[in-house]
Formats: structure tokens, sequence, C-alpha cells
């Protein structure tokens, strides 16, 4: 779905940037997302969060299988 219609950024390049690590600050930057008329800007925030929070960018360091008997990220 089209999230910004101005610059017609969709939710999944939105979605895309975020997984990557990019913070709303970078991607708007980048996609030029909530950069003319700001209607966008809550809904494309809400998507930044929503991944930063399912996918953070420690959790990809964290590959490696565990010992047994080791719990990993601890």
């Amino acid at each position: 779905m089209i999230v910004c219609v101005c610059n017609r950024v969709s939710d999944r390049e939105i979605t895309r940037q975020a997984h990557a690590g990019m913070s709303f600050d970078d991607i708007q930057l980048e996609l030029g997302v909530a950069t003319c008329c700001g209607r966008c800007e809550g809904c494309a925030r809400e998507l930044v969060e929503q991944c930063s929070a399912s996918h953070p960018v420690a959790a990809l360091h964290l590959q490696t299988p565990a010992a047994p008997g080791v719990v990993a990220g601890v």
C-alpha cells in the first residue's frame, strides 16, 4: 500500500529500510516520506516502530547456535 502519496513511498519500502536498521529520520531522508504534506508521518512512524520492535538490530547478531544447556542471548 502507498503510505506517502506525495513521494509514492509504499509500506514495503518503509518496512525494508526499517528491517535494515534505519531509524525514521534515516528513512525520511532516504525516501522523502513525510516531507511534503505530512499526512503520512503517523503511519510511517508506526510502521518503523513495529519493525524495530519485531526485529531489533541486535537480534540479527544472535544467529549462532547456542551450546547445549545455554540460553541464547543471555
